[in-house]
């Protein structure tokens, strides 16, 4: 049973249609709760305290860590995800601790060196059950995880795995498993979280590229939602350094998305009579959305990214290194299984070869495979 401050304090906060603490499906392997931390707020401290998302730190989101230390990498990212869901969950009276959770765990299954990391990885494992970094992030949290005697995994609250698994935007393709309902639609939580990632890729993505000098601001000006947000900003200020421009203009870009989200989900929650959680499940549709205006705004910009920064020639120059580095790390490790650490050889009875392999290569930051190449492949690095 609950703290009863903590069901106090979110039947008085949270709106009928959120995720109650005291509605949770509970955890796989029954552990008694905490007496006044809620299960979301365990279930988000043992995802910050986990190795998975430490080495967040040292994975790629657009640029390879040794391109600059100002580049965005897996875990900053995370955590504007975070900061971006909590603005919205809030302003919609939602759960904010679950909220969170998902938010910070939605990526523990990238692996190094971005989407074409996870690319090269399905390719590899197409025979042996593919490669999604949706499940793998599950995977993560319910296996690979060790850090406690009685379970394996963080055997983490039902509503944060179903977020997890069921995480959907335009990198993302939610994934499908029998004991976490996939005839259900996700919790409003879920949804924000799915939406508060593609406000923050979008735009960071967007601050990224300009710094890096792969996108410029003459190229933007042909986006009507930037040309816009560009007149607003400038007109608003006289003197402005180029750095302090941008940062601007991210930021009302960050902001118009954030409102426009808010006020069309609130627009939906009415119209669609959206009462409770158990409406939200049966829901076919998505309510947590932007509206039709905003997202034909941001289609065009949307489409200046995919065509010019993530398509681009020095982009794509890391893309094909990272995936030669995986394939023959992979392979590598395939034919002769001995060169693993032993306690990943240990896995392999229980998991299976490549399943080992790849889940021991899909847990490495960008420089432990940087690392691990030269020390398999070049004669002269000490293994």
């Amino acid at each position: 049973m609950l703290n009863r401050t903590v069901d106090d304090y979110e039947n008085k906060i949270l709106a009928d249609y959120a995720m109650r603490s005291c509605y949770s499906r509970g955890r796989k392997y029954k552990e008694k709760e905490h007496p006044y931390r809620s299960c979301y707020q365990r279930d988000r401290d043992r995802i910050i305290h986990s190795a998975a998302f430490r080495r967040l730190e040292y994975k790629t989101q657009v640029f390879v860590i040794h391109e600059g230390d100002y580049y965005r990498t897996r875990l900053t990212h995370t955590l504007e995800v975070s900061q971006i869901a909590r603005t919205i969950a809030i302003a919609l009276r939602l759960n904010v601790d679950l909220v969170e959770a998902i938010a910070l765990a939605h990526d523990l299954g990238h692996t190094p060196f971005g989407h074409s990391g996870e690319e090269v990885l399905n390719e590899l494992m197409h025979r042996y059950g593919g490669f999604n970094h949706n499940f793998q992030s599950l995977r993560v949290v319910d296996v690979l995880e060790e850090r406690y005697p009685d379970f394996p995994g963080l055997n983490l609250t039902w509503e944060v795995r179903e977020g997890i698994l069921k995480h959907s935007s335009a990198f993302d393709k939610a994934g499908y498993l029998e004991e976490l309902c996939p005839e259900e639609s996700p919790t409003l939580e879920t949804q924000v979280v799915d939406l508060a990632d593609e406000i923050a890729y979008d735009n960071h993505d967007l601050d990224d590229g300009l710094t890096s000098g792969l996108i410029s601001e003459d190229d933007l000006k042909r986006i009507k939602l930037w040309r816009d947000t560009h007149k607003k900003i400038t007109n608003q200020y006289n003197r402005l350094t180029t750095l302090e421009r941008k940062y601007l203009i991210i930021r009302q870009l960050i902001d118009l998305q954030v409102t426009d989200l808010i006020n069309n989900t609130l627009k939906n929650i009415k119209d669609m009579r959206i009462k409770n959680y158990t409406d939200v499940k049966k829901n076919k549709e998505r309510i947590v959305s932007f509206s039709q205006n905003m997202l034909e705004m941001r289609k065009p910009l949307r489409d200046f990214l995919m065509r010019n920064l993530y398509s681009n020639y020095r982009v794509i120059r890391m893309s094909n290194k990272a995936k030669h580095f995986i394939r023959e790390l992979f392979k590598s490790y395939v034919n002769n299984p001995l060169i693993l650490p032993l306690h990943i050889q240990r896995r392999i009875r229980r998991d299976g070869l490549y399943r080992v392999v790849c889940d021991y290569i899909a847990g490495m930051t960008d420089r432990f495979a940087q690392d691990e190449y030269k020390k398999l492949f070049d004669p002269y690095e000490k293994v």
